[in-house]
């Protein structure tokens, strides 16, 4: 299942929590949200979350965990 088909089964507070961390992250590794590598973090994030890490700073941590900065 591609990163696209999978948001359209999220909820309105799973994208909360995806975007925040999104958000955070990028601003964290001053990478721009809608470049390459926001977008290469966005599947990250989503994968992640689906594997379980499913608060903001779950996903943070599995972010930094995952390293794909």
């Amino acid at each position: 299942m591609t990163a696209a088909a999978t948001t359209l089964s999220l909820q309105s507070d799973d994208v909360d929590v995806l975007a925040g961390a999104l958000y955070a992250w990028c601003a964290e590794h001053n990478i721009k949200m809608r470049s390459q590598q926001g977008l290469s973090i966005a599947s990250i994030a989503i994968d992640l979350y689906h594997a379980g890490h499913q608060t903001q700073d779950d996903l943070l941590v599995a972010l930094h965990e995952s390293d794909p900065h």
